[in-house]
This record gives structure tokens, sequence and C-alpha cells, in this order.
């Protein structure tokens, strides 16, 4: 689910296929009313309280290998691995909890950062692994995005012993099989490239994971998709890439987190963690212990 929803994401905003016009920074914006607690229902928790009552509270997505999953029984992968940094710089303990992709980014930045579910379940201190535009972010006045981390691209994995010479790219695709996770932007992406004589090449499967699989046993040819998730299922047969995408304007998008935007100190905290633990290579870390490649971004 959450893959389908960060395309959805991507192609919201606009960006993602080339001759999509574009508008200058908030050209289109209209101030939103500013949203009103009622009574005495005061929604998030300040950086005061958190440090005071000892530990703070993160959202991530749940069934999300690297980046979040659960594993005998505890949360783990890159984003909890983060959270567990931003904590520890707080002097804290985290606590996660791992949410379900909604429908789209707006309803998990309503559900879990300023407003809460509608059954079950309350807003998280921080979210993690949200995906970052400037015009998005100017849109959504309730949230503060920041405390970026990893720029994520899209990827091709493939079987070394069928391309000895050179590493495939999308137009071999046109004759040689390919895996993709349905509905996500690689999917898209190679149907609208390659046309309706290619689609029997475009092998279609429910996650990511499955798409890996299916290439490490030898059903496609290739596999592609977001580089961390191809990544995380490489085998010794396997190699992988992120070459250059006619037609995609953006192969790329940066990951941060999202807090509640009337607790701004809470904000800055936690994009100074993170801001340290790039610094000192601490991130990087995390990301090579999870045999992935770190790209961070240019622009804090």
């Amino acid at each position: 689910m959450i893959a389908r929803h960060l395309t959805a994401f991507i192609v919201a905003t606009g960006i993602a296929f080339a001759g999509q016009s574009a508008l200058a920074r908030c050209e289109d914006h209209v101030p939103q009313p500013k949203p009103q607690n009622a009574s005495r229902d005061i929604v998030g928790t300040d950086l005061d309280t958190i440090i005071e009552r000892g530990y703070i509270e993160f959202a991530a997505f749940e069934h999300f290998p690297p980046w979040s999953y659960e594993r005998n029984g505890q949360p783990a992968g890159v984003d909890i691995e983060i959270g567990r940094l931003i904590a520890e710089e707080l002097g804290v303990e985290p606590r996660f909890n791992l949410v379900a992709a909604g429908e789209n980014l707006d309803e998990d930045l309503r559900n879990w950062v300023w407003k809460g579910p509608v059954i079950g379940g309350r807003v998280a201190n921080v979210m993690l692994h949200v995906p970052y535009d400037s015009n998005y972010a100017c849109r959504v006045e309730q949230v503060v995005f920041t405390g970026q981390y990893h720029v994520e691209r899209v990827g091709i994995a493939y079987r070394k012993e069928l391309y000895p010479d050179s590493a495939p790219v999308a137009a071999y695709f046109r004759y040689d099989t390919v895996a993709v996770q349905n509905d996500t932007i690689a999917d898209f992406y190679l149907t609208s490239l390659l046309g309706i004589e290619a689609q029997a090449n475009i092998h279609r499967y429910p996650t990511a994971a499955e798409a890996m699989t299916a290439l490490a046993e030898g059903e496609t040819a290739a596999a592609m998709g977001p580089l961390s998730q191809l990544e995380h299922g490489m085998t010794e047969e396997l190699a992988v890439h992120s070459p250059p995408m006619p037609g995609l304007a953006v192969g790329n998008w940066t990951l941060g987190v999202a807090v509640h935007f009337a607790y701004r100190p809470l904000a800055y905290s936690v994009e100074d963690a993170i801001y340290r633990g790039i610094e000192d290579g601490r991130i990087a870390r995390i990301f090579a212990d999870h045999g992935l490649s770190f790209s961070p971004p240019t622009v804090r």
C-alpha cells in the first residue's frame, strides 16, 4: 500500500512525468482556515512535555521493509533506527506505532500528525518517512515538514548472467521481462514508455518484495522500483543500479519527517538531531547496516 500511496503523492504534486506544466512555488495556493481545537481538546505534545515525561512517540508505516516493519514482535528497519537516533539526541525513550498507509498522504498526516483517526489510535509526536515537496508543504499548513534525511530514487535490479556487458535500462524491457509492484511509479512509467506492445513483458506483483523474489527465482530478467526496496531483496546473482529514466522528470524524492504545526521547537530539535546524525555518519551507518545505499539531501 505505501508504495502506491507514494506514487499517488508524486503524481499529485505534478512532478512525476516530463511534459507537465509547473507553477511557481505555492502560486496556486489559497490559505486554509486555521484549524481550531475544540474546547480543551489539545492535539499533540510540546517538546518540554516530551522531555519531562521521558519518551517520544513516532508513527511509522507497517509492513514496509526495509524501512519499518515488525521483526520478532519488535519494530525494526531504517526509519525505526532513525527514530531511535532522534530519541537518543533528545535524551528520551522512543516508542513506535506501526500504522497502515491511508489512501493518500493528506490522510496519513491528518490521522497521525495533526488531528487523529476517526476510530482507534492517536497522533504521534513525529511521523517518519514523509516525502517532501515544497509546493505540497506550503499547502498543508497544519504540518511542519522537516528533518530531511535521504533521497530515494528509482532503480533497476537485474540478473548478472543475463547482462554481462552492460546493465539494462528501461528501453530494454521492450524485449526483456521486468518485475514491478502493481500500480506504482515504476509500473506507470514503463506502461507509458513502452506502449501496449510491450505490456506482456511487465510482470506485476502485489509488493516490491514479491517482485524481487520473482527476479531472484528467475521469473524475470530484471525488477524496477525504489532503490532501497530493490537493495533489500538482493542476492549474489543480482546487481542493481539507478540509470537515467527518459521521460521521468523526477526519478528521486526526498524523505523526511512531519511534526504538528503548533510544536515548532520540537520540529527544530528533531531537525537538529537528524542533521547531527548525517554529519557524524550515524545515519550512513544505519543504511549500511541494512545493506542500503545512503543519499543525503544536498540542502538542509
